[in-house]
């Protein structure tokens, strides 16, 4: 029964992510509308993502793409929402560094693990683990530059939010099952690097 209750309220905020982050998304850049749809898809994915993770862990439930799709959801909004701050002079950077070993560690585990329990690669885990180790990397490079970061706060601020909408937009796919095998995986990846790239 707990699951269930779980897993709709998973469903909810995941509908929330959507909604919310597709209205910041088109809303004029700086104004309100788009800072107040924007702080709710912020804190509707950090929930999204921990439930998320969760359920992912759940007897009968378990999953391994979902708990790495909710990992790859905190990683991309934190570190989307802390950008924000980089405009600034002197910004801290100690927690962004931690956020970045963590996603960085985290991905060298979606790799090991599966080699480690099943004797073999998992093509998706590894394609997402390279993805989760590439952007921290370039991150922790970045943050020995202040004033690199400085000008390029708004640059990584709308990468990781577009990237954090990637990983609802994929949960969803996924999860109905609008692709078959595993093209649903990275199909929302691919739209969503082009319209970033834009």
């Amino acid at each position: 029964m707990e699951n269930t209750i779980l897993i709709y309220i998973h469903a909810v905020f995941g509908g929330i992510d959507l909604l919310t982050g597709f209205i910041s998304i088109i809303a004029k850049k700086g104004r309100v509308f788009h800072k107040k749809s924007g702080l709710i898809f912020f804190y509707s994915m950090i929930f999204s993502g921990i439930i998320a993770m969760i359920v992912a862990v759940l007897p009968k439930h378990e999953s391994p793409f979902l708990f790495a799709v909710g990992i790859f959801s905190l990683y991309f909004v934190l570190t989307g929402n802390r950008a924000l701050k980089f405009k600034r002079k002197n910004t801290d950077l100690k927690i962004d560094k931690l956020i970045s070993i963590i996603m960085i560690v985290t991905a060298l585990l979606m790799i090991s693990l599966p080699i480690i329990l099943t004797n073999s690669l998992n093509i998706i885990l590894g394609i997402f683990a390279i993805v989760g180790i590439t952007f921290p990397v370039k991150d922790l490079i970045l943050f020995k530059s202040p004033e690199r970061l400085r000008k390029r706060w708004l640059k990584l601020h709308l990468g990781k939010m577009l990237g954090g909408y990637i990983s609802a937009t994929t949960a969803f796919v996924v999860g109905n099952q609008f692709f078959p095998s595993f093209y649903g995986w990275f199909i929302p990846g691919i739209i969503g690097g082009l319209i970033i790239t834009y």
